[in-house]
């Protein structure tokens, strides 16, 4: 069948914990048009999905035709390629499984993939940045959560369930912290933002040790990494715990996959040299010896604010179904 109409253009979305972000991209990967809305302002996810589709149907009309989308793509913390679905996100104020691939199918008429936003990201890096021609990374991302995506052979690896790394919620500190998944002592609980915090709390309490931390009506990764760069001992020492603990997750994680590189990505890792250089040294100290020093870290090129709806846009182009509109 000759198909009249050659589609170059795909939606991609970006659901974070704070902002949607969607934007039309071209098939080169240009933004043609971008808005976004409070994720947070939308606890009912009813009331979400009318809001999105409302304003993404608004946005495609006013820059050309409907017919013209070939389908779209989603990021979502805990959503599941396989299934569809937003599965059980510790995160996200929506409980339970949301089938959210569909819904939209049914709402807006357009075929949808939806992928964790580690692996949209990880997409998104080998479509368009540093990531381009590898065959073999992995692609971690450091912000409120912490999540990973192997690419083996040039694909990503999502397991049997759709649930391929998940490094997050290992096991790193039996009976530990308490995770937001339910379980105790998950690396995400240590190394992810509020994990840091609570190290930075907990050594506050520990000692009388002076620290610019204490002056701080409320602490983040962000600030903490600031007060590094103003010479606080403390607030050095808080990254130092946290790169050695992610350095031997990440020396295991390594260590079974032998990538050829480890991608960092999100907030947390804009914390640059003082949560690299702990990292990097046990990183080495703890890897399979016949990869150590072989394995390059990176950080992503992509722009923060471009990176997860073009990683949506790369995964848009995957669906094989074409929308409705044909």
């Amino acid at each position: 069948m000759i198909q009249s109409l050659v589609k170059t253009k795909v939606l991609g979305v970006d659901i974070g914990l704070e902002k949607t972000t969607y934007a039309i991209v071209d098939v080169r990967g240009n933004i043609l048009a971008k808005d976004s809305f409070l994720t947070q302002d939308y606890p009912n996810f009813n009331t979400f999905l009318s809001v999105f589709c409302e304003r993404a149907i608004n946005m495609i009309m006013s820059n050309g035709e409907y017919e013209e989308i070939r389908s779209m793509g989603v990021s979502a913390p805990s959503a599941n390629l396989l299934t569809g679905n937003i599965e059980y996100s510790g995160n996200l104020p929506w409980q339970g499984e949301i089938p959210l691939s569909a819904v939209l199918r049914d709402r807006l008429g357009l075929a949808a993939a939806v992928a964790n936003d580690a692996h949209v990201r990880a997409l998104g890096e080998s479509t368009y940045g540093c990531a381009h021609g590898m065959k073999n990374f992995i692609y971690l991302t450091l912000g409120h959560g912490i999540g990973s995506c192997i690419f083996s052979n040039g694909h990503a690896h999502l397991g049997s369930n759709g649930f391929g790394g998940e490094i997050g919620h290992c096991c790193i500190y039996p009976g530990g912290r308490q995770c937001t998944c339910g379980s105790r002592g998950c690396l995400e609980a240590y190394c992810g933002a509020n994990g840091i915090v609570q190290t930075a709390k907990e050594m506050m309490a520990e000692s009388d040790q002076p620290s610019l931390m204490r002056e701080q009506a409320e602490l983040t990764p962000k600030l903490i990494a600031e007060l590094c760069d103003q010479g606080d001992e403390m607030a050095i020492e808080v990254f130092r715990r946290t790169g050695f603990i992610l350095g031997i997750a990440l020396a295991n994680y390594a260590s079974v996959i032998n990538p050829e590189a480890i991608i960092l990505s999100g907030g947390i890792a804009k914390a640059g040299e003082w949560l690299l250089k702990p990292l990097n040294d046990s990183f080495e100290e703890h890897v399979f010896h016949n990869i150590e020093n072989k394995v390059k870290f990176m950080y992503s090129t992509l722009n923060d604010e471009e990176r997860n709806v073009l990683g949506a846009s790369a995964l848009a182009w995957s669906v094989k179904e074409y929308s409705l509109f044909k």
